[in-house]
Formats: structure tokens, C-alpha cells, sequence
């Protein structure tokens, strides 16, 4: 029966982002309603948070990959090429600056 609830917990959809407190109210009340002993209701919780903590993680990176994917697809400009943009135009700048110090002194 243990091993039944723990599945069924652990196949559904949003464990990932459930909290603690509801993780643990809801394996309390299984272990009240299934009849587990204390062992394998804080079993339960361990593992639910675990798992929770996986498809937490796995909810992110999907996420992560899809944003970047479609940010991609729209060509918009990323947090890098704003940096380096902004890197080549220092140096142009710098470039430009040397060339007007030597022209004002001739």
C-alpha cells in the first residue's frame, strides 16, 4: 500500500511545485488515511520532497530552454552581445579619443 501511495504521489502532475508545508500536510494525511506507521510516513516526506526538488528543477529547465529557444527564434539581443557591443564601443571610443589627443598637439 506504502509503495502504491508513494507512486501515485510521485507520477502526479505538480509535485514540482508544491511547497514543503503542503507536501508534508499531504503525506500526513495519507499516513492518517492509509494507516503507515511513523517510519513510513517520514519516508513518505523524504522522498516527496526529493522528488519534488527533481521535477522542481526539471520544471525550471524546460522553461529555461524554451525561453532561450524562443528568444533565439525572435533574434533578440542577449545580455552577451549587449556586453561585447558595448565592449567593441569603449575600445572605438578609446581608438577615437588617442587619435584626438595626437591631432590637438600637432
Amino acid at each position: 500500500m506504502f509503495d502504491l501511495i508513494r507512486k501515485a504521489l510521485l507520477t502526479g502532475v505538480g509535485l514540482g511545485i508544491m511547497t514543503k508545508e503542503k507536501i508534508e500536510e499531504l503525506a500526513a494525511e495519507l499516513s492518517k488515511r492509509a494507516d503507515l506507521t511513523e517510519k513510513q510516513g517520514e519516508a513518505l516526506i523524504a522522498d516527496l520532497l526529493v522528488e519534488s526538488e527533481k521535477a522542481a528543477r526539471t520544471l525550471d529547465d524546460k522553461v529555461s530552454a524554451a525561453v532561450r529557444g524562443t528568444l533565439e527564434k525572435m533574434e533578440i539581443a542577449t545580455k552577451r552581445d549587449v556586453a561585447a557591443l558595448e565592449e567593441r564601443v569603449a575600445a572605438i571610443e578609446r581608438g577615437l579619443a588617442s587619435d584626438d589627443s595626437g591631432a590637438e598637439s600637432k
